[in-house]
């Protein structure tokens, strides 16, 4: 019989397997750039109506339910979202079309994005709005202390 710590390990691989594959068939199939190192969760939304508009740079995170949209059908308008090196983008968050978002930025759960983020800037609320300028964040967005 196997112990815990041994599955545990074991399932942990399989996710990242998965979260690999992920990522191969949205930069293979859907046309996506996605940089190196990105996490994207099983659960989070991305454009695939515009799939070449979304970019996303190196060692950033998308938590569960974060939605990334490339069009606005009510508005008719498409654009691409990119997403800079090292963010950590929150769980269910929004970030609308046309939007770019800087390297280094965290995007707190729940935020929608409707305008340009600056790096190394945290922005949270509807709509999004910084609350802290000058953070410096390592890979998936973690954040340094000084």
């Amino acid at each position: 019989m196997l112990n815990n710590k041994y599955l545990q390990m074991i399932l942990v691989q399989i996710r990242h397997l998965l979260l690999s594959l992920r990522n191969i068939y949205l930069r293979k199939v859907c046309g996506m750039t996605i940089g190196k190192d990105v996490r994207i969760s099983l659960k989070a939304n991305l454009d695939k109506r515009n799939p070449k508009g979304v970019i996303i740079g190196d060692g950033t995170y998308l938590a569960f339910g974060a939605t990334i949209l490339c069009h606005d059908m009510a508005r008719n308008i498409r654009g691409d979202v990119r997403i800079g090196k090292n963010c950590f983008i929150g769980a269910q968050c929004i970030i609308l079309p046309g939007v770019t978002i800087g390297d280094e930025v965290v995007i707190a759960a729940g935020a929608v994005v409707t305008r340009d983020v600056l790096n190394n800037t945290i922005v949270a609320g509807n709509p999004a709005k910084p609350i802290r300028q000058g953070i410096k964040t390592i890979k998936w967005g973690r954040i340094v202390t000084t």
